[in-house]
């Protein structure tokens, strides 16, 4: 078996876009345990439940169960719900047993994302939650998509940290061959938890992702700025512009196009995770054409990278033990991100013994 980025539970989680929840019921699996989500009926808050009837372990997200208002009715036998997850009604009795309940998840919904803790709920600080903010301010116009990889979620981690492979991997779309020729500063928040990867490019090709989507011929100037909050939000803020237009002395940056790309990385269990990605920008945001052309340019790079993790994945899992990794410079940003989540899988299990005293 290849190794297995443990999980680190007292943690946020992407468990699915805001778009995604709603009056039908949603099954998603987080760091191995089942949940389903769906919205109250009053105030449209979101609610997270253990996807499992305590009855027969029916799944809640699964056809015929259904809301009656704001509780959930399993579909088998009838056991409904309340918000809390504590059970209400059992068939053919008037007493519900003391036990009948299922875990309910302490749940945050900001910037069009729906986090979710999986961890003791006592530990639960929804200050914690990094912010996207671009996902849905006004000015932004973002396309957006998931994707599930049979792959471990560090695997999805190393490649989002090490942009060099768009040169090879990517090629024709956002890859070109300045991508992984020029180095990278790597600075490293150890406490806070983020890892920040620069890549400056002065005089690049344009890539068709942009020359055709902000019409930009020639030469560019390209800048890749990573800030990676472990364990599940990666932005990438990324410039490119003529080359030679630099920004003004104020900031501000006329003559530059400006895309946020957004991750959320939310393992599903042991070597599955869901790729939520979104492409952001301030630039054209009445032109649908172009809206379309990232939206599927990108749905296009997004899935050479499922492609090659699933691949990766098979091919570690037939590994001879005690093989030897390899890594050099442009690994840096990754290998800081592998020691956070190895401290934070730490802590959490300190805090778990701690409480089990």
């Amino acid at each position: 078996m290849p190794h297995m980025t443990a999980f680190a539970r007292n943690q946020w989680y992407v468990a699915a876009y805001s778009h995604e929840v709603g009056r039908e019921l949603l099954g998603r699996t987080l760091l191995g345990e089942p949940l389903v989500l769906y919205r109250t009926e009053g105030d449209g808050t979101p609610v997270v439940l253990h996807d499992r009837c305590v009855h027969r372990r029916y799944p809640l997200s699964e056809a015929p169960t259904r809301l009656d208002g704001d509780r959930i009715v399993c579909g088998y036998h009838g056991f409904t719900y309340d918000t809390t997850g504590t059970c209400v009604y059992v068939p053919g009795q008037k007493r519900v047993p003391r036990t009948a309940r299922v875990a309910s998840y302490p749940v945050i919904e900001q910037d069009s994302l729906v986090w979710v803790w999986i961890g003791d709920p006592a530990l639960a600080d929804t200050g914690t939650v990094p912010r996207a903010r671009h996902l849905d301010s006004p000015g932004w116009v973002t396309v957006r998509g998931m994707e599930p990889i049979d792959a471990d979620y560090g695997l999805l981690v190393d490649n989002l940290l090490d942009l060099s492979h768009e040169t090879y991997l990517h090629g024709g779309y956002i890859g070109t061959p300045e991508v992984a020729e020029t180095p990278i500063t790597t600075e490293v928040d150890e406490g806070a938890g983020i890892v920040r990867v620069s890549r400056h490019m002065d005089d690049a090709e344009c890539p068709p992702f942009y020359a055709r989507s902000t019409g930009i011929s020639g030469r560019i100037s390209r800048w890749q700025d990573i800030e990676y909050h472990a364990p599940c939000l990666y932005l990438l803020h990324s410039r490119v512009a003529p080359t030679g237009v630099v920004p003004e002395a104020d900031g501000s940056d006329p003559n530059g196009f400006h895309t946020e790309i957004t991750y959320a990385i939310t393992p599903s269990g042991d070597g599955k995770v869901y790729d939520f990605w979104a492409v952001s920008r301030d630039w054209a945001t009445d032109d649908a054409e172009v809206t379309e052309f990232l939206r599927k340019n990108n749905h296009t790079v997004v899935m050479q990278d499922v492609d090659a993790l699933n691949l990766l994945q098979r091919t570690l899992g037939t590994e001879r033990t005690g093989y030897q990794e390899l890594s050099i410079n442009i690994d840096t940003g990754g290998l800081a991100a592998r020691r956070i989540l190895a401290r934070l899988v730490e802590e959490g299990d300190r805090t778990a013994e701690r409480a089990a005293r």
